[in-house]
């Protein structure tokens, strides 16, 4: 068993029947919504809420019952990976948007009631960075963006997808992905970018996060509590 798939599998311990529960979007959910699945079919009664298309179609192929985020008076838990863990000070601040779903991940984490990461050891990091930062923005006059975001040194670049067109979130966004580390004040930075005209949202993840799930390559996994 590989680090992701201990993760993702032991994050259902925490899933408790009747609860609305928070669906990330990546590589390590997949585990999870596997794993879930096997126990929605065993007779554990779930209602998921989805962060990207992706993981809608998957739930879905699975049998996980779906409900609109609009419909969810509240979120028991979300259950979502990172692509940088950072701790400090008894806080946990992360980079997520790798896949491009940072704009639902962080509407579907921000209603939750507990927020859970779920991750292999090799995202866990000293200092934040060396991942690109995702940033969402509209497609109209990306450019004059990109251009104010390089005066500053972030050095940001389009988002592609594999016919090299630009890449589309979900809710038709570009994403730039800032190139620069480390990020020293996450908690300024995220404010600053949310400041910028054209921004739609972030990959800073600060302080959204209340238990961590980390394993090893081996399975080993450990948890910790914030």
């Amino acid at each position: 068993m590989n680090g992701k798939q201990a993760a993702g599998e032991r994050a259902v311990d925490y899933i408790k029947d009747g609860m609305i529960v928070g669906l990330g979007t990546g590589s390590t959910v997949f585990y999870f919504l596997q794993a879930l699945a096997k126990k929605v079919a065993e007779g554990l009664q779930v209602t998921g809420v989805v962060t990207s298309m992706q993981t809608a179609a998957l739930a879905k192929e699975l049998n996980i019952p779906l409900m609109d985020l609009n419909e969810a008076t509240t979120i028991d838990v979300c259950i979502d990976g990172a692509d940088e863990i950072f701790v400090a000070d008894g806080s946990v601040y992360g980079i997520k948007g790798g896949g491009g779903a940072l704009l639902f991940e962080k509407l579907v984490a921000e209603a939750a009631q507990q927020r859970i990461w779920i991750a292999d050891e090799s995202k866990t990091v000293t200092q934040l960075g060396a991942f690109g930062l995702p940033v969402e923005v509209v497609q109209f006059g990306y450019q004059q963006l990109e251009r104010a975001l390089a005066k500053r040194g972030y050095n940001p670049v389009l988002r592609r997808s594999a016919d090299e067109t630009p890449y589309l979130t979900d809710s038709g966004n570009y994403i730039l992905d800032l190139q620069f580390e480390p990020i020293t004040e996450p908690l300024a930075l995220a404010t600053e970018l949310k400041h910028m005209t054209g921004v739609v949202e972030h990959g800073l993840f600060n302080q959204m996060t209340e238990v961590t799930i980390i394993a090893t390559a081996t399975g080993a996994v450990s948890v910790a509590t914030f």
